[in-house]
């Protein structure tokens, strides 16, 4: 498990941000990091396994430690870096770290359990400072390899959908459709799902994460379909609702509002923009079309290692978008009882206008 070792671009780019992370390092009052968070690890260290952890200093090279089922993997897609064969990875270089004569080491506190934190006072005796969301904010910025990977992942959820359009129909039942996609996007080249994909038929749409079930489409019904394809370790996101049959006045309208409000939303999404304003482009439109109420979550969120990373889009949220930024964006309104429409594509941010890394079509589609 881990990023093929194939030259020195991938280990020169993992090298910078390590170096990156250790300049955040210097700049705190800790002589070195504990990554224990396991997407951090691997984003550091092309390493994706269930156990590791990595030493980041100040100021000297890094030290990663994991237990002999790893231990091969390491050796060949972070060659690189002096790697510790032992299964309490956290611990071995907690005490690498006091041996080394560090003051003070930094933790990730939103990993690190309290239990956890406790063993590894007493494993070395060494301060240990809470450094807060660190490699989150590195992995925020994406590089150009990075949103490579979300572009194939996002072509590839592109691909699943319009293999299975012709699987929409009446009688066919939400899990069925379901599981058409995830096999579909595994046949295109997937690791797998990004998420547990969500089918959600007539009254059903009117909740977000509906779990697909085994209620079957019918005429009439709006059907909204939610997920993406894993690949390269990076999510898609994507959202499209369909008609089957044709659809009542009610359902037009709403879905044109619903569109028109993720058109807005992600024409503001621009570097520099406040993220609650780009969230306030869709959720004014709908409100002023008197659903307020009814879009009952934030309009997006970042992606990349994770399905949902920072940042958080909504509308009690602050921070401002940056160039090479990925993020969704997916207004929704949702009535209950009858039905709802929700509209996504997974986009980065760029300096001429956003780059729509999911494609297919938003008309609304009559199956």
């Amino acid at each position: 498990m881990g990023e093929a070792h194939m030259d020195g671009t991938h280990e020169n780019r993992r090298a910078e941000r390590r170096r990156r992370l250790a300049a955040l390092v210097a700049e705190a009052d800790a002589d070195a990091i504990l990554v224990t968070r396991l997407v951090n690890v691997r984003y550091l260290t092309g390493l994706d396994s269930s156990n590791a952890a990595l030493l980041v200093p100040a100021d000297g090279p890094a030290v990663l430690a994991t237990d002999g089922r790893y231990a091969g993997t390491a050796a060949e897609v972070c060659p690189e870096l002096e790697t510790l064969v032992e299964r309490r990875t956290a611990e071995a270089l907690t005490t690498r770290a006091a041996a080394s004569g560090h003051r003070a080491l930094g933790f990730e506190p939103h990993d690190l359990t309290v239990e956890r934190h406790a063993g590894l006072a007493e494993a070395a005796d060494i301060p240990l400072r809470p450094l807060g969301r660190l490699v989150e904010d590195l992995r925020r910025i994406k590089d150009e390899d990075e949103i490579g990977l979300l572009r194939e992942a996002c072509a590839i959820t592109d691909r699943a959908f319009e293999a299975v359009l012709p699987e929409i129909r009446a009688g066919v039942t939400e899990r069925a459709v379901a599981i058409a996609l995830e096999r579909a996007m595994v046949d295109f080249g997937a690791e797998g799902p990004a998420f547990d994909s969500i089918v959600a038929s007539g009254p059903n749409g009117a909740v977000p994460h509906h779990h697909p079930g085994g209620r079957e489409l019918q005429r009439g019904d709006l059907v909204t379909l939610d997920f993406g394809a894993r690949y390269g370790g990076y999510h898609a996101d994507m959202t499209r609702t369909v008609a089957v049959g044709d659809p009542a006045g009610w359902q037009r309208d709403l879905y044109d509002l619903v569109l028109r409000a993720q058109l807005a939303s992600i024409a503001a999404a621009r570097p520099g923009a406040e993220t609650k304003d780009v969230d306030a482009a869709a959720r004014g439109l709908i409100a002023d079309a008197g659903h307020g109420e009814a879009f009952t979550h934030g309009l997006g969120h970042g992606v990349g290692l994770e399905i949902h990373e920072a940042p958080l889009m909504g509308y009690d949220r602050t921070g401002k978008l940056m160039d090479r930024v990925p993020i969704t964006a997916e207004p929704g309104v949702y009535l209950a009882g009858r039905g709802g429409v929700r509209i996504e594509d997974t986009l980065v941010v760029r300096p001429g206008g956003p780059e729509l890394l999911t494609t297919t079509t938003k008309d609304l589609l009559v199956l």
